[in-house]
């Protein structure tokens, strides 16, 4: 590509792009996020392009592929427009199937299209599938449009615009207020209003400025900033472009989870790109403003994500947060000011700025504006990825996208928040899910983790798992976070072991308090709330363990027992012969308690249902 001197240019490029395109009668949208190469979308991919070569099909269909669509257990999937047709579970055997009779035939497919689990409703077109149908998908929307290694893909939906207005018509302050006026808050967990750290940071004194955007995503089960950056990592540069221009920046930074190779590859390929269309480096689109981008990846510890203790990593420093009596807006990276912002709260600048500020601003609750992704995971029928209004009940969320409990179980609680969040019980699902509500309620929006629990999970175990990870994750800097942490954890597992006492209920309460109180970072901060929201609504679970030395769900080993009923018994031997311990004995059909590891396989494989975990 050409470099593009000037918006005018610009605006041609699209129209000239758009133009192109009309002579394809038809697209086929294939989605290769993470999670659909991992289902082997890529051999689809290319089978897909060689048949349509070998048809002589290729200057008619539009083959993209493209970042994460959300639904990512039903990959690969792909969209046939026009007509919005959704397939899903694709294999390359399929493809000459899809080409012929779709395609090329008109006809519907209907062992590839999507089974809504809960009605049992056989769907044709995405929009329809109930998954997708309660989401407002702001930003993900866009992942479908574009292949997000292709940057005519995203200037001919309007990329740039935004930057191109901003540079002609807006000056750095008028951007801000924008920016102010939109209510646009933090998505990286603290929630905190983006245009007022963007005014902070063009006020604070110093010689140069800087923009990072946050991919540092460490939560476990988290992926909403990663899908944006792989999918349309043009947005983000483009929005960084924007925050630049407003606060005075020079210089960028996108500082990734190196756990995040296509992440990685995907917004390393955007920036050469932009480089040489003149969107990054020198007299940006024919202005005075200049402005350059760096990926880093990240040094692979989850307190990285914290804004201070990423900028010391940016620094080639050891990743550990500082007291925040100075603010980065003020003494960020090289101690100059510093504007930090998560993927998903650049991703959403753009729009605003093309949209208008009253736009975003109708969205969600009156201090919960605009849009939220989610990583949808855990015991419910559909997961994925998925964006909402702020202010949607996490009941909508559970039961209308995620289509309510599978295995026939009943749902016990959602945690929010990734390892730092709470786990709020189904009493609570009627709250809406914004900063403040969830915050009220014990948990936190966090980066947009939500974990569905049933009445299979254990709520003690679920607080020893993520304390274990905090745990593991501690930079150790602080010594209420170091062996506080440590010290919570093992009063969960002896609890978890049967071993636990009323007293250390109350030690619990006084540790979290310190731990609060005493710790930098909101690693530390906020490492108590898995214990204080599960103590708050599921107590009697903690009681059960420490009292009746019994686990409600039956997970703790310690507290479990395997027996066999004797009337149910029809001593077949097929216990006798999977328990991999010998613990069974094979004349009685009695299980030997010493013997016993407690896997469960012998329950797995009783045709009478005669084991019982006890």
């Amino acid at each position: 590509m050409l470099r593009i001197a000037d918006a005018g240019a610009l605006a041609s490029l699209r129209q000239e792009i758009l133009q192109q395109r009309q002579s394809y009668r038809c697209t086929v949208t294939l989605c290769a996020g993470t999670a659909c190469q991992a289902c082997g979308c890529l051999p689809v991919a290319e089978a897909m392009k060689h048949e349509l070569a070998r048809r002589g099909l290729a200057d008619q269909v539009r083959l993209t592929t493209t970042g994460c669509h959300g639904f990512c257990e039903q990959g690969p999937l792909a969209i046939i427009e026009p007509g919005n047709l959704f397939y899903c579970h694709i294999k390359p055997d399929d493809v000459d199937e899809i080409i012929s009779r779709t395609l090329q035939g008109g006809q519907v497919i209907e062992r590839l299209l999507y089974t809504d689990p809960v009605s049992g409703r056989v769907v044709e077109k995405e929009k329809e599938i109930p998954f997708y149908a309660v989401q407002n998908r702001v930003l993900l929307g866009d992942n479908p449009k574009i292949c997000p290694q292709v940057l005519e893909d995203y200037i001919a939906i309007g990329g740039y615009s935004a930057l191109a207005t901003v540079l002609n018509d807006l000056g750095p302050q008028e951007v801000i207020e924008r920016i102010k006026d939109s209510g646009l808050r933090g998505r990286g967990g603290g929630g905190y209003p983006t245009g007022r750290k963007w005014e902070q940071c063009r006020a604070a004194p110093g010689q140069r400025r800087y923009v990072i955007c946050n991919a540092d995503e460490g939560d476990p089960g988290a992926y909403m900033d990663r899908s944006i950056l792989e999918g349309n990592p043009h947005s983000v540069l483009e929005s960084m472009l924007i925050g630049a221009y407003a606060v005075g920046a020079a210089q960028g930074f996108v500082y990734v989870r190196k756990e995040y190779p296509l992440a990685v590859a995907h917004i390393s390929t955007a920036v050469e790109q932009a480089r040489r269309a003149g969107l990054l480096g020198e007299e940006i689109l024919g202005s005075d403003f200049c402005f350059d981008v760096k990926v880093v990846r990240g040094g692979g510890a989850f307190v990285c994500g914290e804004s201070t203790a990423l900028m010391a990593s940016l620094e080639g420093r050891v990743g550990e947060p500082r007291a925040k009596d100075v603010h980065t807006v003020e003494k960020g990276y090289q101690d100059q000011p510093t504007v930090l912002n998560n993927v998903e709260t650049w991703a959403n600048v753009p729009k605003i700025l093309l949209e208008g500020s009253e736009w975003f601003a109708a969205k969600g609750t009156e201090k919960s504006k605009g849009t939220k992704v989610f990583a949808l995971t855990g015991q419910v029928k559909n997961t994925g990825l998925i964006e909402v209004e702020m202010g949607t009940s996490i009941r909508q969320i559970v039961f209308d996208i995620g289509g309510g409990p599978k295995n026939g179980k009943q749902i016990k609680a959602v945690q929010t928040g990734g390892p730092s969040g709470g786990c709020l019980p189904v009493s609570q699902f009627d709250l809406p899910v914004d900063f403040d509500a969830l915050d009220e309620a014990g948990s936190m929006m966090g980066s947009g983790g939500m974990v569905v629990l049933d009445d299979s999970a254990c709520m003690v175990d679920v607080a020893r798992y993520f304390v274990a990870f905090l745990q593991d994750e501690s930079c150790g800097k602080c010594v209420t976070c170091r062996l506080g942490i440590s010290r919570m954890l093992e009063i969960l597992t002896n609890i978890a072991e049967g071993q636990g006492s009323l007293e250390q209920l109350d030690l619990l309460e006084d540790l979290m308090w310190t731990i609060r109180v005493g710790s930098l970072c909101a690693l530390g901060k906020t490492a108590p709330n898995p214990v204080a929201s599960t103590l708050r609504y599921f107590k009697d679970e903690y009681l059960a363990h420490i009292q009746d030395k019994r686990c409600p769900a039956g997970v703790c080993k310690a507290l479990v027992h395997y027996t066999i009923d004797p009337e149910l018994c029809v001593q077949c031997g097929e216990c006798v012969e999977a328990c991999p311990h010998d613990a069974i004995d094979e004349e009685k059909f009695v299980i030997d308690p010493e013997r016993c590891q407690k896997c469960g396989v012998c329950e797995e494989v009783c045709p009478t249902e005669a084991i019982h975990k006890n």
